[in-house]
């Protein structure tokens, strides 16, 4: 018999944003959808809103435009009544979504251990920040969801419904190995790694719109800033000019001289 690959699920989490010391994150929303893995076809879908044990962690007026509020939430189910829906929605399948490693997984952990329930298990995991980190880098600009979603002008990330995030989420993975896929097959035509580092055309979506990201989005999902890229160089910055003189003066010298070895007598005082 053929086996056959397991479904991949994009879920996303909408949490409250904890502003006292010792307060936890709370799971206002859950969304997901069920993905075929050789298609990429949606096969199901669902979302919920959530009420939280205390409504007050959740605020009043969110600051995000369309985010969840306590009246959103005040006559939801709580995370006890669809824990079974979520638990058949995410054992054993793969898992998939932006950063989910490091919140959106322990969101889930934390969340089925105060119920004392089994705790879904996938049979992977793909967080997209790191791939898309590693394989197609920061030419976007960011590794936010919302400027990767900008870059491909799939519009804006609403970043307060989670079922709108996820299917963003895979299309901005299709775009990426679309756009992977095409600089493969002409490396040496359409790779542009070499010209979109330190780029600073690139506009990211608090650019255009003159505003700042808010609480919740840097605080809860952000990108960790260990993932900026800094490019190393083998001489001080700003001194381009002097080695370029000193490179100069060896050539002078080398006038009348076998060049190769010239240039290997010299070549270590040019990165002093």
């Amino acid at each position: 018999m053929e086996l056959q690959a397991p479904e991949i699920v994009f879920f996303d989490l909408e949490t409250n944003v904890p502003n006292k010391v010792g307060q936890r994150f709370s799971v206002l929303e859950f969304g997901a959808i069920i993905v075929s893995a050789q298609k990429l076809t949606e096969i199901e879908s669902y979302s919920t809103l959530i009420r939280p044990k205390d409504l007050s962690v959740v605020s009043v007026k969110s600051s995000r435009c369309d985010g969840i509020t306590r009246e959103a939430v005040k006559n939801a189910p709580c995370f006890e009544d669809v824990a079974e829906r979520i638990f058949s929605i995410l054992n054993g399948r793969v898992w998939a979504g932006h950063n989910i490693q490091r919140f959106d997984c322990v969101r889930i952990k934390e969340a089925f251990d105060d119920i004392n329930m089994p705790v879904p298990v996938p049979v992977g995991i793909i967080d997209s920040l790191g791939v898309l980190t590693e394989k197609f880098g920061r030419r976007a600009g960011n590794m936010k969801m919302a400027t990767l979603a900008s870059y491909f002008g799939l519009g804006q990330q609403k970043h307060s419904r989670s079922l709108d995030d996820v299917r963003m989420n895979l299309e901005v993975l299709k775009h990426c190995a679309t756009v992977l896929f095409l600089e493969s097959s002409l490396p040496n035509t359409l790779d542009s790694k070499s010209k979109w580092y330190g780029s600073s055309s690139i506009m990211t979506r608090s650019k255009t719109n003159g505003k700042s990201p808010c609480r919740e989005e840097t605080s809860r999902k952000s990108p960790p800033a260990s993932f900026s890229y800094q490019r190393n160089v083998p001489y001080a910055r700003g001194s381009l000019g002097k080695v370029t003189e000193r490179m100069k003066g060896l050539l002078c010298k080398a006038q009348g001289q076998a060049p190769l070895q010239q240039l290997l007598k010299h070549s270590h005082s040019l990165l002093r």
